[in-house]
């Protein structure tokens, strides 16, 4: 696939995501879907407090007409040099893009119910994971009716290891638990949505060398609706992606994941999210054995960076940078494995 297809995506991407704030962020402002700043964070948090949320619908949008035009280009092209197009990945796509609108749904739900309640309580935690769980099992599933039907996990050095039954428990505790890694991400300005741009193009080098050229164009446009975002959502933010935008995110990133069949170079790809998510059970674990002591002054880890000082922007870039790290080395892992 040329690479100025993907480039028309990204530019698609950027300009729809970013001109939808202009329209997106009064109206939410209008309706008073604003944040409720937790009681219990950084206290110059409170200063965000009725900044709107559910920006994440710009991302979205972009995103999606974005992959939509690379996609007809794709076929387009390929149907002029005589191949013809694979169904199958598409359906893949639909499957993967699906996958994700279904937990920006469960995002949306949580945030309605914060905006109408004005708490962040949103939806329980039970309540969450029942969809989480039946979303990831039918999301499994579709890769299987497509052809996904292999049980096996390929480990770098090692080799493939199959892990029969036990395959496809293990994959949908894995989905949630990367899903809610990228949501609990979303905490400081700009933060979220700056490491899955490094995310979306890490992906983007890897589907491409992995010939899964459909998602490699939805991965470029998920990088390049997050930059547009970005522009709205940079310290100070305007706006706040909220779950409707981040559980989105996570969604996307396993589905990208899992449709190259790759699980440890998506946990390498997703290490910064998966961090902040372990700094969350390492919190409270540590937090009980010692009956209430805390290892790190805040919980996920991007807040303790701040009570250390850092500045929004500053752990934005270290963070950004730690992904670009994690990226260029699943890159090289992929390649000389």
């Amino acid at each position: 696939m040329p690479f100025w297809i993907n480039m028309i995506v990204a530019i698609v991407a950027f300009g729809i995501s970013a001109l939808t704030g202009i329209f997106l962020i009064p109206l939410l402002k209008k309706i008073h879907f604003g944040q409720t700043i937790y009681e219990k964070g950084p206290a110059w948090h409170k200063d965000k407090q009725g900044t709107p949320i559910m920006g994440g619908f710009m991302f979205i949008i972009g995103s999606a007409i974005a992959a939509a035009v690379g996609y007809a280009l794709y076929r387009w092209h390929i149907m002029r040099i005589g191949y013809v197009p694979d169904m199958t990945q598409l359906y893949k796509l639909l499957a993967g893009f699906g996958f994700a609108i279904l937990n920006a749904g469960i995002g949306f739900i949580d945030d309605y119910i914060k905006a109408v309640k004005k708490q962040n309580l949103g939806l329980r935690p039970k309540q969450k994971l029942i969809m989480q769980f039946i979303f990831s099992a039918a999301f499994l599933y579709v890769l299987y009716l497509l052809g996904d039907t292999y049980t096996d996990i390929y480990f770098p050095v090692i080799g493939y290891v199959d892990f029969g039954i036990f395959y496809y428990p293990i994959m949908v505790l894995y989905l949630i638990f990367l899903t809610n890694a990228v949501n609990l991400t979303d905490g400081i300005d700009g933060l979220c949505g700056s490491v899955t741009i490094v995310a979306g193009l890490s992906f983007v080098m890897l589907c491409a060398a992995m010939g899964e050229w459909e998602y490699s164009i939805f991965s470029m446009a998920l990088a390049g609706g997050c930059l547009g975002f970005l522009i709205w959502n940079l310290h100070p933010a305007k706006v706040f992606m909220g779950d409707t935008g981040s559980m989105f995110l996570g969604g996307s990133v396993c589905a990208i994941g899992f449709a190259m069949h790759q699980h440890i170079i998506l946990a390498i790809v997703a290490i910064v999210y998966i961090i902040e998510a372990l700094s969350v059970v390492i919190q409270v674990t540590y937090f009980k054995i010692t009956k209430g002591k805390r290892l790190f002054k805040m919980s996920p880890i991007h807040h303790h960076f701040e009570m250390c000082g850092f500045s929004e922007y500053k752990i934005v870039i270290c963070f950004s940078a730690a992904a670009l790290i994690a990226g260029v080395a699943a890159n090289l892992i992929y390649n000389f494995t």
